[in-house]
């Protein structure tokens, strides 16, 4: 029987990495009789950035009032990531980007078969090695190594191409009263909003059908 899950989701959310975690501990319990599809669909949680992003102290500290407190969340969030086996570590990102590109090159690697390694790279690059995915030769550099054709991928990235999935993702959150991320939609059925654990999203799979 077959699993589709839609992901609406932010590459600087870092709910987003810990709910991927706990959707893939569900997927693994699953039976091999499963055919189990993930699709990504974006989600800018700062779509008005200057598209080299701005310094995430002065983001973080605007956003949260200040950076005693953005540092408090931040150890909240790392605490938890350890328990899902991540590693944040936020003090190596000095900026937040602008993720427009980033989405476009997600939606490019939907179009050949390596969407789940190119959005695990992209996160990885983000919350484990601090690089600045809004540059154009670090996105690159990350989503290459993914799977994805340099010459391509940087074809697209100075074009257009793509940039209609903001519209029609637009539609999908409107529709289905998306107000954060990540969210989940189970076989077009259930729908799950927050990082929840495998067992919630194993209800929703029997909830859906599976």
């Amino acid at each position: 029987m077959n699993l589709r899950v839609d992901i609406i989701s932010d590459v600087i959310c870092p709910w987003c990495l810990i709910g991927k975690r706990r959707l893939e501990k569900a997927i693994a319990l699953l039976s091999d009789e499963q055919n189990v599809q993930v699709h990504w669909h974006p989600f800018q949680l700062n779509p008005a950035l200057p598209q080299e992003g701005i310094p995430r102290r002065e983001y973080r500290t605007r956003k949260f009032g200040s950076w005693q407190r953005s540092q408090e969340l931040d150890a909240r969030v790392r605490t938890v990531g350890e328990a899902e086996g991540i590693q944040f570590d936020f003090d190596r990102i000095e900026w937040t980007p602008n993720t427009r590109d980033a989405h476009r090159v997600i939606w490019l690697a939907g179009e050949h078969d390596c969407q789940d390694a190119v959005v695990e790279a992209l996160f990885l690059a983000y919350f484990t090695e601090g690089r600045n995915i809004s540059l154009r030769q670090e996105l690159l550099s990350v989503v290459v190594a993914a799977g994805l054709d340099e010459a391509m991928t940087t074809a697209m990235l100075e074009s257009e191409q793509g940039a209609e999935i903001f519209e029609t993702a637009g539609r999908t959150a409107q529709q289905h009263g998306v107000t954060g991320v990540p969210f989940f939609i189970i076989n077009q059925k259930v729908s799950l909003s927050g990082a929840q654990d495998p067992a919630t999203f194993l209800d929703s799979f029997r909830q859906a059908g599976i």
